[in-house]
């Protein structure tokens, strides 16, 4: 062997080296991608079998009642509730500024009674975790042990994360109210619809991860 042969070869293995390397490298890379597409896939069949597609009939009363606004009738079904006794206060979280209870009054006039006494606004929050941070406060305020949870279907698995993030001690009791579209139709048949599970799936996902970072509080 001549010492150009043995020179081209003690300068190959270090390449041979490397492109092996780089090799399984990239078998990890895509073994670890497919199961995280994997879990987040199965995730995501959790998350939609979670989600009713008829409202539910509560088997127990509760000291107040939260409701998150954004539609669906959320608030009427709140009201609603507390009329009937379900709960002895109504906190509306996320009530855009300059709202009165007036203006609630005026739009389900079937509830002026419970409106004069019974229910409390929350101007401040503009997200999830603001609603829950509002709740946080008004049942510590009240001494509230139990509230029964008014939102969206889709979204009450995030509202139900960060309440009891913040009220770690306090039952939650979900009343989840079922649009229209997600009664009628499965979520996969209209775009709009896919776009809102997946989002709110996704932002889920962000939830229970920021609050491994992000120790409950003390409930009193």
């Amino acid at each position: 062997m001549t010492v150009l042969n043995l020179w081209l070869g003690s300068a190959g293995m270090p390449s041979l080296r490397k492109a092996v390397k780089r090799r399984r490298i990239g078998s990890i890379g895509l073994k670890l991608g497919l199961l995280i597409v994997i879990l987040l896939a199965a995730g995501f069949g959790y998350f939609i079998w979670q989600l009713p597609s008829r409202e539910i009939a509560l088997d127990r009363n509760a000291d107040g009642i939260v409701v998150l606004t954004g539609g669906d009738s959320r608030v009427t079904d709140a009201l609603e509730l507390l009329s009937s006794g379900r709960g002895k206060r109504l906190l509306i979280s996320g009530v855009y500024a300059g709202t009165t209870a007036n203006d609630i009054r005026r739009q389900v006039v079937d509830y002026n009674r419970v409106l004069s006494c019974c229910v409390d606004l929350d101007y401040s929050a503009v997200n999830t975790v603001g609603n829950a941070v509002q709740a946080r406060q008004w049942a510590l305020k009240n001494g509230f042990h139990s509230l029964i949870v008014v939102t969206s279907a889709y979204h009450m698995p995030r509202a139900l994360a960060e309440l009891s993030n913040q009220l770690p001690d306090v039952a939650l009791i979900p009343y989840p109210v079922v649009s229209d579209r997600l009664r009628i139709e499965p979520w996969w048949s209209n775009t709009a619809t896919t776009k809102v599970v997946l989002s709110e799936y996704f932002k889920y996902l962000a939830a229970k991860l920021r609050m491994q970072f992000d120790p409950a509080p003390a409930s009193s």
